[in-house]
């Protein structure tokens, strides 16, 4: 056999065994193949993006998947903004949805103006580092230390720190994301409803003047708050008081009103609204 019969016998079986695959894996393919709704990739590129999970899916796709199944509706995204969520829905043809904005909400009050400092960090300046080291200056061992771990965290630009020492949370650029809450080594963030108007910003659970020393907007547990709220809306446990959100309708301003330290309060809007003029939000 000759050269150039070689290459052409080459050639052919080449050719055969390359059909024969291509045959198989089309087959395959046909027969295993997922069918995707192709309104999803149109849904996802009408979305913001921001896979910050605040939806509660792990990523905009997978919400996008839930929203043209039918499981969740457009309101669910807070990142969106109203007329986002609207377009959202004339795209897939369905209701936009009732949206209940949430916000991380701080539970302390203890800045350097009014919460004792024992002693002097001079570590890498982070939180974390900070909380590693004796739990960080703060008398109060359940205190927001202030190095801005939160802020660092939050991709929306929605926290900056105060002059005292706090993070101010802009509720308008809160996408409830909860990347503040992981930042967090004292667990001090929460997110909850906006809605959610009673809160008490403290975690201490020390009582009476034992709290009250190391902090002046401590949680003394007296009990006044409880006493004065709807049944059941407020518990005093360990020595702080808890709020009941399941009775969230029922809660209302007269549970503050005798709270000797305001360290229990009635949010509308940004928590620590005094503060918020002390200090421009970040670039």
């Amino acid at each position: 056999m000759d050269d150039s019969t070689t290459i052409v016998v080459s050639a052919l079986i080449l050719g055969g065994v390359g059909l024969v695959f291509g045959t198989l894996i089309a087959l395959a393919f046909r027969k295993l193949r997922v069918w995707e709704d192709p309104r999803i990739d149109g849904t996802v590129a009408l979305l913001p993006g921001a896979n910050c999970g605040a939806c509660g899916y792990p990523g905009c796709r997978a919400f996008a998947e839930k929203l043209v199944a039918g499981a969740v509706q457009p309101a669910g995204c807070n990142v969106l903004s109203g007329d986002g969520i609207e377009e959202v829905a004339a795209y897939l043809g369905v209701a936009a949805g009732a949206a209940q904005k949430r916000v991380a909400r701080l539970l302390c009050a203890g800045g350097s103006d009014v919460a004792l400092q024992q002693a002097e960090y001079r570590g890498l300046p982070t939180c974390g580092a900070a909380a590693a080291v004796a739990g960080g200056g703060k008398a109060c061992k359940w205190g927001c230390i202030g190095l801005a771990d939160c802020e660092a965290a939050c991709g929306f630009g929605a926290i900056h720190m105060s002059e005292t020492g706090l993070p101010l949370v802009d509720p308008a650029r809160c996408t409830a994301c909860g990347d503040c809450v992981a930042a967090c080594p004292k667990n001090l963030f929460v997110v909850m409803p906006i809605e959610h108007k009673l809160i008490v910003q403290c975690r201490s659970l020390l009582e009476g003047d034992v709290a009250e020393q190391l902090c002046a907007v401590a949680c003394t547990g007296c009990g006044r708050c409880a006493a004065d709220a709807k049944p059941g809306v407020i518990r005093i446990v360990d020595g702080l008081a808890r709020v009941d959100y399941e009775k969230n309708d029922l809660a209302g301003r007269e549970a503050i009103a005798r709270c000797p330290t305001k360290a229990i309060v009635w949010v509308e809007g940004a928590q620590f609204p005094a503060l918020s003029r002390l200090a421009p939000a970040r670039s």
